[in-house]
């Protein structure tokens, strides 16, 4: 007999299902003006995430399930069709991002409204959304200059500018991480993305604050400390800041950013201290792999060779698979062939890449390693 799930597990299971979601965007629409309330600029994330980066939506349009919908704003069963209309028509009536365009000797602002059109029925489950096609640059074809964010990060933030700061933290610790492994930046710039610094005036500027909490004391309290206190408990990120001071006034604002290890819920083991040992040990291995990852010469040559994508370096199981299962067996190509032989090794896979390796790269790069690695012993042997 099939048990049907209830509206709870059905929500359970459309949450963990958005938690692996990823949102992409252009680093101008990160620091640009979002002119709407957290509402809209949640659903515009929301709606960002279903946009496929390798094949996007030709027509602008994708298509939202309303469970989904309703999970993201956990929303109950009695208000579902008033807050959904709201959001649609805010979104619609209220939203736009004004970006900052260099041009000349001076800046051009451009207005967008990113979502200008919404369809759906009372009687299915799909929402069909619209993309402005001003706004589809910065969604797609992005070889430099973006950031990804987890989705499930947004879902839990329940304030616009702690959604605001919380992107372009991203941004910063994104290429933090990025240029830690490529390189091509000294180590003073590279700290810098970890410890971004953004003038008060600026800062004002991306949250639409310019002309609220005049004093810098009531400032610092409902926007810094309160975004950072939610960024803190429901993201990725741990973050503080200073204050720097040019005379008597407060000028800029240094922010530290640290990442937060992701563990497994043991709460039902919670009693069983050997399983909280092991859990830390292993937790503890994970991050030593992912750090000798980043570490690795091989990972450079994988960037190098665009077989690892920016995108890819944020993903710590991508990280700790290579740097368990792939670059040891890259160390017996080594001893064979030199480094010369790794990098030949990795430019013939390139090419040979398809849809299907990408999105399963830490596979595909092993799998081409282990069948390569017999070919070039069975070589040795019947040279020698």
């Amino acid at each position: 007999m099939s048990i049907i799930p209830d509206n709870n597990t059905r929500q359970v299971q459309t949450l963990n299902e958005l938690s692996k979601r990823k949102v992409v965007e252009h680093n101008s629409l990160i620091t640009s003006i979002a002119k709407m309330d957290k509402t809209p600029l949640k659903m515009f994330e929301l709606a960002v995430s279903l946009i496929d980066t390798e094949n996007p939506p030709e027509d602008h349009t994708v298509y939202l399930s309303k469970q989904e919908l309703f999970a993201f704003f956990k929303v109950n069963d009695n208000d579902k069709n008033s807050r959904f209309k709201q959001a649609i028509e805010k979104m619609q009536k209220q939203a736009f991002f004004q970006i900052k365009k260099e041009q000349d000797k001076g800046f051009k602002f451009v207005s967008i409204v990113p979502i200008p059109y919404v369809e759906w029925t009372d009687y299915n489950d799909e929402v069909k959304i619209e993309f402005h096609r001003e706004i589809m640059p910065y969604l797609i074809n992005l070889k430099n200059n973006f950031t990804q964010h987890a989705l499930s990060d947004i879902a839990e933030l329940n304030s616009k500018y702690a959604i605001i700061l919380y992107r372009w933290l991203s941004m910063n610790y994104n290429q933090y991480e990025h240029y830690s492994v490529k390189g091509g930046r000294r180590e003073e710039q590279i700290e810098s993305y970890r410890n971004p610094k953004i003038g008060i005036r600026e800062l004002r500027e991306m949250t639409d604050t310019v002309n609220e909490y005049q004093r810098f004391d009531r400032f610092e309290s409902y926007i810094l400390k309160n975004s950072l206190k939610e960024i803190n408990d429901h993201t990725t990120f741990n973050v503080t800041h200073e204050k720097v001071k040019k005379g008597r006034s407060i000028d800029s604002i240094i922010f530290h950013i640290t990442k937060k290890e992701v563990a497994d819920d043991i709460s039902y083991k919670q009693d069983d201290p050997s399983y909280i040992d092991g859990k830390i040990r292993q937790e503890e291995s994970e991050k030593d792999l992912v750090y000798e990852a980043m570490k690795s010469q091989y990972t450079k040559i994988l960037m190098e060779q665009f077989l690892l994508s920016y995108i890819d370096l944020t993903d710590t199981n991508i990280l700790a698979g290579l740097q368990r299962n792939v670059y040891p067996l890259y160390d017996e190509l080594k001893e064979l062939r030199g480094l010369k032989g790794v990098k030949e090794h990795l430019s013939y896979i390139k090419d040979k890449q398809d849809d299907y390796s990408k999105k399963n790269i830490a596979k595909y790069l092993k799998k081409s390693i282990e069948q390569y690695l017999p070919i070039v012993k069975r070589q040795d042997i019947d040279h020698e």
